[in-house]
């Protein structure tokens, strides 16, 4: 039924009656609430009309937020995704420093352990250093002391072969030696033409130059020697070195390299004192006569100490005379401390000239203990005052103060002690820290003149069968190396044994080593 409401009927009002024809709200389509709305006449009266028999539907609900669906554990969930507290329904337990750890412990671990056995395999199987010798001292000093009366004005030096220098005075530099050079003369001549003793050696034939220099005057030389004349070798040096004769040393020069100059045996005897490191010491001539031969008291020294270890040069230098088969004079000496038996001087050579004075170098023995050692010395620019024709007077000073010097050494040479047995001479080092000490075997004595200093040499050659390595591992007692007193052949030596058990590193030892 209608009601009244004194307007016009609408095509809304004729259709107030029936029933609305809505299509749910799934079917419609979207915006199709606003284009109804849109369709709505507008009141035409103040009053509003209700449509009891079809009210309004009430209005749409506001749209839910959207909320993600949690799968509940009866729900298949992919175990590839899934966390594992997920398929195992058990919570993960709060993370911890000692759970950290403890999984850092058990990754490492094993890692850990395999890097440290290399480490260790490497390092045990690292070849072993080289063990080598440490000396305790490398000098030693004879107890005491000593001064030697050397003159006031020249130069000199004394040594004895093996134990070293003595003592020297003077300033060591180059002065003419006269005669002295002819040391080296000989020198060369038996490096190159050898004897041994009790031969003769080749002949050698006078030329017409040797007789002619034997005329000669102010100056020493054979005289009465004749052209083709022959003598052989041996005595030609005893006429080189017992009266000193420069005609002698001049026809060795040019026999020895067969030429006919003395020049190419210069150039020898320079090569033979470079050889000896004679760095002062040079040759312009066989016999000494020219000053341009020039030399020290130390370098004089190196070479007696080489020529005396000649046999044949020692038995000539000895001899205060000789006499020679078809040479009508007696060959003397002029080294007359030969004939002083106290002295026991057994050589070597004299030189005199104006440009050098005096010289005289000088070899002499003496017993000390179970030893009987050579003494050297040498005493270079003796000058008499006054006149002295041909240096005959500084000749004789030359021989007096060398007199003065050689007592004095003799009267202080004695056999000094090193070290004793049982002294600790030095250490086998093991290269990795580790040190055994070595003993010395027997004392050790060496001939020497108080406050003499001695070289000391530990090692392990020498000639003594020890062996030329350092063993890794000994027994103590047994022989290791060489203690060496002195240099050159007549050095003293004597055994050095190990002082406790020489052992190889030790396992920590070469498993903490860095180097």
């Amino acid at each position: 039924m209608a009601l009244s409401t004194g307007r016009a009927a609408t095509p809304a009002d004729r259709t107030a009656d029936e029933p609305r024809r809505t299509a749910p709200s799934w079917a419609r389509p979207e915006g199709d609430d606003q284009r109804t709305r849109a369709l709505v006449v507008p009141k035409a009266l103040d009053t509003p009309t209700t449509d009891f028999a079809h009210p309004a539907p009430p209005p749409a609900p506001a749209p839910r937020p959207f909320e993600p669906v949690i799968a509940s554990s009866h729900q298949a969930v992919d175990s590839a995704e899934a966390p594992l507290d997920q398929l195992t329904d058990t919570p993960t337990p709060a993370e911890t420093l000692r759970r950290t750890a403890g999984r850092r412990i058990k990754v490492w671990a094993p890692i850990l352990l395999l890097l440290a056995g290399a480490v260790a395999g490497a390092q045990l199987l690292r070849p072993l250093p080289d063990p080598h010798i440490i000396a305790a001292d490398r000098t030693h000093t004879v107890e005491g002391r000593f001064a030697i009366p050397w003159p006031e004005e020249g130069q000199g030096a004394v040594s004895i072969p093996g134990s070293g220098t003595i003592s020297t005075f003077g300033m060591q530099k180059p002065v003419p030696i006269a005669s002295v050079a002819k040391i080296m003369t000989a020198y060369v001549v038996l490096k190159d033409h050898p004897l041994r003793k009790g031969e003769d050696g080749p002949t050698v034939t006078v030329d017409a130059r040797a007789v002619a220099e034997g005329q000669s005057e102010n100056e020493s030389r054979i005289a009465g020697l004749t052209e083709g004349s022959t003598y052989n070798q041996l005595d030609m040096l005893k006429m080189l070195m017992i009266p000193s004769g420069n005609n002698t040393a001049r026809l060795l020069a040019r026999w020895s390299t067969g030429r006919g100059s003395e020049a190419p045996f210069v150039e020898k005897m320079n090569a033979a004192a470079r050889e000896l490191g004679m760095k002062n010491t040079t040759y312009t001539d066989p016999s000494g006569l020219d000053a341009g031969t020039v030399s020290t008291a130390i370098d004089q020294l190196k070479l007696a100490e080489a020529v005396m270890k000649d046999d044949v040069f020692r038995s000539v230098v000895a001899l205060p005379d000789a006499e020679i088969e078809n040479l009508s004079q007696r060959l003397i000496n002029n080294n007359a401390l030969l004939s002083a038996p106290e002295l026991s001087i057994r050589g070597i050579k004299t030189g005199s000239s104006t440009p050098a004075g005096g010289a005289l170098v000088w070899a002499g023995y003496k017993t000390v203990g179970n030893e009987t050692p050579l003494i050297l010395g040498v005493l270079l620019e003796q000058r008499a005052d006054g006149p002295d024709l041909n240096a005959t007077r500084s000749l004789a000073l030359v021989l007096a103060n060398s007199k003065k010097v050689v007592e004095s050494v003799r009267g202080a040479l004695t056999s000094a002690t090193v070290v004793r047995k049982g002294d600790t001479v030095g250490y086998v080092d093991d290269g990795l820290g580790g040190r055994t000490p070595l003993v010395a075997g027997a004392d050790l004595k060496v001939a020497a003149t108080p406050g003499q200093m001695l070289r000391l040499t530990l090692g392990t050659g020498g000639g003594m069968g020890v062996k030329t390595s350092v063993p890794r591992m000994a027994a103590a007692g047994a022989e290791v190396g060489v203690l060496t007193a002195g240099e050159g052949a007549g050095a003293r030596s004597v055994t050095v044994v190990a002082g406790e058990e020489l052992t190889e590193p030790s396992i920590g030892t070469r498993l903490t080593r860095v180097g």
